[in-house]
């Protein structure tokens, strides 16, 4: 089974209002899925944020963002450069990898020397 994470690419402290509480601390946070099996690990380029107020542990969503924090987002969107989709494969892999090469050497091995 594999296991999903959200790793954290870019945080930044935002000085704009939060809707709930009107306090001005806000944290966006942008965050890029990775998927963790035993034979490999992949990132993807699926990226996810979130804003947060500091004071009232809110979650703000986009149907709450004032013009302000939009503002802010789209620029702060187009700072964030995630990592390049990519698939790296365990040790695990490639010591089943080895002997299943071994196998079917050792089978076509058996089976020419079978008919000598």
């Amino acid at each position: 089974m594999a296991k999903e994470k959200r790793l954290v690419i870019k945080e930044a402290d935002i000085t704009n209002n939060c809707p709930e509480c009107y306090n001005q601390e806000l944290k966006l946070t942008f965050f890029q899925k990775h998927t963790f099996n035993p034979f490999f690990h992949r990132t993807t380029n699926e990226v996810t944020h979130e804003i947060e107020c500091k004071k009232c542990h809110s979650k703000i969503y986009p149907v709450n963002w004032t013009p302000d924090i939009e503002r802010v987002f789209d620029y702060y969107n187009k700072l964030v450069q995630p990592d390049r989709p990519s698939v790296r494969f365990t040790t695990l892999f490639f010591i089943i990898m080895v002997l299943m090469l071994c196998l079917v050497a050792g089978g076509v091995y058996f089976y020419l020397e079978g008919f000598n």
